[in-house]
Order: structure tokens, then C-alpha cells, then sequence
């Protein structure tokens, strides 16, 4: 029995064209993420979606009930996969999701999904301060634009300062390429 799980993180569709707040280079983060859930699959570890809903009907995205809160096509749950529903950036807080890794005895996580520099900042650190060793998939990950004190940072620079962040202590971080060499 494998001691790893995927933790898929709210690649749901208001973060792709169309949707209420569509990432930057979010076709190539999930196209990433579905090779990483498909070598997971493949292995036989543990898959878990993370799905986000804002509790107020007036939410910017991610409306409960919303086609824009459903997960994307590109990273479907399949029957059987556990799919946690959330309504904070990490999805340990005030969900299932630290019960299910400890009972399915999981010593190592691998993230992958959005956003970089929020929920996946989050349930990086808490996996790591949970004890689980921490793997990003960084190219499987997506983000937009911060803008902060009259300063508008890209999001290829706020996907690097994370990456660089979680990478220097609270993970592994690497390449779709690398992960499944």
C-alpha cells in the first residue's frame, strides 16, 4: 500500500477563461496537474481534490452551487476519489482531510493546483507542519497578478517568490518533467 497521497487543489473552473477570476497559465498548470494525477492513479496512491466554495452568495467566485465552483474537467475526481470541500485557503482547516492522511497511514504529500501563492502556500506549510514530507509540482501550480502598496507584482514573479519560499523550507519543488523522470 503506497504512503503517498496527491492533494489536486481547486483546479475548479472560475479560475479558467470564462470563469469569475481565470489564473495566468492555467491550460498548462492543469494539463501538468493531470499527467501528475494520471502517474498517481498509475501507482495506486492516494487522490484527493480539494474543491473551494465561498460561503456567501454574493462571492467574487467560486459560488456555492456554482458551475464555477465544480472542478475542472481536466482534474476530475473519479468515483472513489475523496473530494474535500473547503471553505478556507487551507484545506486542512475545519475539513476531513488531516483524518483521511493519518488514517490511510500517509507519510508523504504531493501538491498540485491553485492558487500559488495562496492555497497552495498553505497547504504546503501546513503538510510539512503536519509532518508529511512536502513535494510542489511548480508547474502544475497557477497564479494572476498581486498588487500591493501601489505596486503590481506579475504572476510569473509571485509563482517564483512562492516556489522559492515553500521550496526553502517547506518542500520539495519541482517540475511535472522531473517529478515523473
Amino acid at each position: 500500500m503506497s504512503t503517498t497521497a496527491l492533494i489536486v487543489v481547486d483546479i475548479q473552473n472560475d479560475y479558467f477563461p470564462g470563469g469569475k477570476w481565470p489564473l495566468d497559465g492555467v491550460e498548462a498548470a492543469a494539463d501538468n496537474a493531470a499527467r501528475i494525477i494520471a502517474a498517481a492513479r498509475k501507482k495506486g496512491d492516494l487522490v484527493i481534490h480539494v474543491r473551494h466554495e465561498t460561503p456567501s452568495p454574493d462571492a467574487p467566485f467560486f459560488v456555492p452551487g456554482s458551475a464555477g465552483a465544480q472542478l475542472h474537467a481536466k482534474a476530475a475526481a473519479l468515483p472513489g476519489e475523496k473530494v474535500i470541500l473547503k471553505h478556507f485557503m487551507s484545506p486542512y482547516r475545519e475539513t476531513e482531510l488531516l483524518d483521511i492522511l493519518r488514517s490511510s497511514k500517509i507519510e508523504a504529500v504531493t501538491v498540485v493546483g491553485n492558487m500559488s501563492h495562496m492555497c497552495i502556500d498553505a497547504v504546503t506549510r501546513a503538510s510539512d507542519d503536519f509532518g508529511f514530507k512536502t513535494t510542489v509540482i511548480h508547474d502544475a501550480c497557477a497564479t494572476h497578478d498581486l498588487a500591493f502598496n501601489g505596486v503590481t507584482v506579475p504572476s510569473t514573479q509571485v509563482h517564483a517568490a512562492f516556489m522559492a519560499a515553500l521550496r526553502f523550507g517547506y518542500a520539495t519543488v519541482v517540475s511535472a518533467d522531473e517529478f515523473l523522470a
